[in-house]
């Protein structure tokens, strides 16, 4: 079974850490992507930029009009995730334990089953 491992990112908590809180946060990441991938749990991860760096497209008439900024204002944004497969749901909720995010209070890991996936690899 695959799994998302949806890393949510709140400023306010993560400004809120010190200097070396957020080393071990990233620290953790490393092992985390070294223990997943070891195991052949690891299929995929993905890092995203802050939200004011995006832009949203909405086609209003047939013509596409393009504002900057997060789809939505919100404390929380989409930081990242995981892709992983494994034989359980609770063997991904296991996983997402380990991402050094859940320990961090405010903070959480949100565990995804994936009902489709595509690709253009071969």
């Amino acid at each position: 079974m695959k799994f998302l491992l949806i890393m949510h990112m709140n400023p306010q908590v993560w400004d809120g850490l010190t200097e070396e809180q957020r080393q071990e946060v990233f620290d953790g990441h490393g092992a985390f992507m070294a223990t997943t991938t070891k195991s052949g749990e690891m299929l995929g991860t993905v890092a995203l930029a802050d939200p004011s760096q995006s832009a949203v497209v909405r086609v209003q008439g047939g013509m596409p009009a393009v504002t900057d900024g997060p789809y939505a204002e919100a404390k929380e944004y989409l930081g990242g995730y995981y892709l992983v497969e494994c034989d359980s749901k609770e063997r991904a909720l296991e996983l997402a334990a380990l991402i050094p995010d859940a320990s961090v209070p405010g903070l959480g890991i949100e565990v995804r089953p994936v009902v489709f996936a595509s690709t253009t690899e071969g």
